[in-house]
């Protein structure tokens, strides 16, 4: 029985994919049962066909294909509706999140008496990107901390790993995975944070410009700060009758 779904969102990833699910598939090897699923998210340069070269004798390994790319929610959301495992591990197709951070990111959660825990969130260290996009990335958490208190330094962090009822309940947008921790903390689950490593870009280049993530966030961050102010001020608790005896 499968307890563990690994999502992989990619898009235009042909020259990262199979390292990346050689990397999973050693890393993972002392995890429960567990599946991968790759979204192929509108992707022109065979990334499909990277991925079913590598189907062939992984039974566990599955494919998911957009027609048209939707963005990397979209591919997420899409991955985790498929899932047949309760619990969810994410990362990215490029390669800069290494695998072998999956165990540690997973543990909080298989440990016992975590039933109250629905989100692990890596956090990166030692970011292997260029010096403008930490600066982005550095000015955008800082924002986004101080207005959404989410008590996260770094919500971009492919890494994350969560309770697959818990995500499928959250309101669904464009670019809510930046998003998870005040989302979860809205619905009333704790967060964990891990310290995760980080790598260069293997191949291929980035889908989104820090034009981009800065234009689009803006109007997300607002959004997610009204949707915090409006949240159910009471939680649904089961009602048990007990029959009286006669």
């Amino acid at each position: 029985m499968t307890e563990i779904s690994i999502v992989i969102p990619a898009r235009n990833e042909a020259a990262n994919i199979v390292a990346l699910l050689q990397g999973i598939d050693a890393a993972c090897a002392s995890l429960p049962a567990y599946e991968v699923i790759v979204i192929d998210d509108g992707s022109d340069d065979g990334t499909d066909a990277a991925v079913r070269g590598r189907m062939e004798g992984y039974a566990h390994l599955r494919l998911i294909r957009h027609e048209r790319s939707g963005g990397q929610s979209a591919a997420v959301h899409s991955g985790v509706l498929a899932a047949r495992g309760a619990l969810i591990a994410t990362l990215d197709g490029d390669g800069q999140n290494p695998p072998e951070e999956l165990p540690h990111l997973l543990a909080p959660l298989l440990a016992p008496g975590a039933v109250q825990l629905g989100l692990v969130a890596g956090q990166r260290v030692a970011r292997q990107d260029t010096l403008s996009k930490r600066l982005a990335s550095r000015f955008a958490n800082g924002l986004r901390a101080r207005i959404l208190r989410d008590g996260t330094r770094d919500t971009g962090c492919g890494l994350k790993a969560f309770r697959r009822d818990a995500f499928l309940r959250l309101p669904y947008f464009d670019h809510m995975h930046r998003y998870l921790p005040a989302l979860f903390a809205r619905d009333g689950w704790q967060i964990a944070h891990v310290d995760v490593s980080h790598r260069p870009r293997g191949g291929g280049r980035s889908n989104y410009s820090n034009l981009q993530r800065g234009l689009v966030g803006a109007v997300d961050l607002f959004g997610v700060a009204w949707l915090l102010r409006r949240r159910k001020k009471a939680l649904p608790q089961e009602i048990v009758r007990i029959e009286e005896r006669s």
